[in-house]
C-alpha cells in the first residue's frame, strides 16, 4: 500500500492520497469539513446518509460536514484514490459569494459527480497536482493545494447545476436498497429504543441476516452505527445549545450518562465537554 498524508494544524484542512489492494475505514466516520472523494482508480462502496452506491474510476463524491458516511471493498478491491477535506472558512476566505458558486454543495448531504471525459481530465490533472504540491512541500504548498481543491469543486458543482435535477442514485442490489430502508428508520427513531432483533421483527428479517447484511451494506456493524447516529446529534446539540449533558444523552437515546461519555469518546476522540468550549 502506498499513502500519502497531510493535515494542516488547524485541522480545516487535510489530503491523503492512497493505492490500496483493499481498505476497510475502521472507525466511525463524520466531522465538520466536507470531504472531497476522487475515484481514480478503480471502484469503492460508498455508504452515504443512507444508502449504498458504487463510486467508480474518474467518478467524485463530495460529502457536507457532519453526515456519516464509511467506503468499503467492490467486487475488484484494488484501488486508487485523493481524498481532501476542507473546511467552509477556507471557501469564504476565497470569495465571498462562495455559497453560490459552489451551492450544490450546500443543497444536499452529499453531491456524486459523474462527468464527461473533458471534465474528467482536468479533475485527473488537478488532483495529481494537488498530491504533488503535498509530497513535495515546496513554499506555499498548502495555498497552492487549497487553490486546486476549489478548482476541483469549481467543475464538480458546474457540472451538477448544468444537469440540474440529479438521478437518485441507484443501490447496487435488492439486499442494499433493503439495508437503506433499516437505516433510514434507524436515523429517525435514534432517540427510542433501538436493538437488533426489534428491527429484525419490524423488518421481517432474522436477526442473522439483518446483522450480517447491515455489515456488509454500510461497512458498520448495527450497534456501531446506532451509535454513531446518536454521538452525532448528540455532537450537534452540545454545540448549538446549552442542555445539560445528562439531558442530552437522554434525548438522543442513551440510558446511562456513563455509558454516553464512554460511546461519545470512542466515536469523536473527545469527551462531550470538548464541544462546550467557547459557550
Amino acid at each position: 500500500m502506498e499513502e500519502l498524508a497531510y493535515e494542516n494544524e488547524e485541522g480545516t484542512f487535510s489530503v491523503s492520497h492512497r493505492k490500496a489492494r483493499s481498505h476497510h475505514m475502521p472507525a466511525s466516520h463524520f466531522h465538520g469539513t466536507f470531504e472531497i472523494y476522487y475515484m481514480m482508480a478503480g471502484s469503492r462502496l460508498f455508504f452515504i446518509q443512507d444508502r449504498t452506491v458504487a463510486v467508480n474510476e474518474g467518478e467524485v463524491v463530495v460529502v457536507s460536514p457532519n453526515i456519516l458516511h464509511r467506503t468499503t471493498d467492490a467486487a475488484l478491491p484494488e484501488h486508487e484514490r485523493l481524498i481532501v477535506n476542507l473546511h467552509e472558512t477556507i471557501m469564504a476566505a476565497a470569495n465571498g459569494s462562495y455559497r453560490d458558486d459552489l451551492r450544490p454543495l450546500f443543497e444536499k448531504e452529499y453531491v456524486i459527480a459523474r462527468c464527461p471525459l473533458q471534465d474528467r481530465l482536468v479533475i485527473e490533472a488537478i488532483a495529481r497536482q494537488i498530491a504533488q504540491e503535498i509530497r513535495e512541500k515546496r513554499p506555499g504548498f498548502e495555498m497552492y493545494a487549497r487553490t486546486l481543491t476549489l478548482q476541483l469543486l469549481l467543475v464538480c458543482c458546474r457540472h451538477v447545476r448544468q444537469l440540474g435535477a440529479e438521478e437518485e442514485p441507484v443501490s447496487p442490489s435488492p439486499m442494499h436498497e433493503r439495508i437503506s430502508e433499516v437505516v433510514r428508520y434507524i436515523n429517525g427513531h435514534y432517540a427510542q429504543e433501538l436493538s437488533l432483533p426489534l428491527l429484525a421483527e419490524r423488518f421481517f428479517v432474522s436477526p442473522y441476516y439483518l446483522s450480517r447484511f447491515f455489515k456488509e451494506a454500510t461497512g458498520f456493524s448495527f450497534v456501531e452505527y446506532v451509535n454513531s447516529v446518536r454521538i452525532k446529534e448528540a455532537k450537534k446539540l452540545l454545540e448549538q445549545s446549552t442542555l445539560k449533558v445528562g439531558l442530552i444523552a437522554r434525548k438522543v437515546g442513551f440510558g446511562s450518562v456513563t455509558h454516553f461519555g464512554r460511546v461519545f469518546r470512542s466515536v469523536t476522540g473527545h469527551a462531550p465537554l470538548f464541544y462546550r468550549r467557547g459557550k
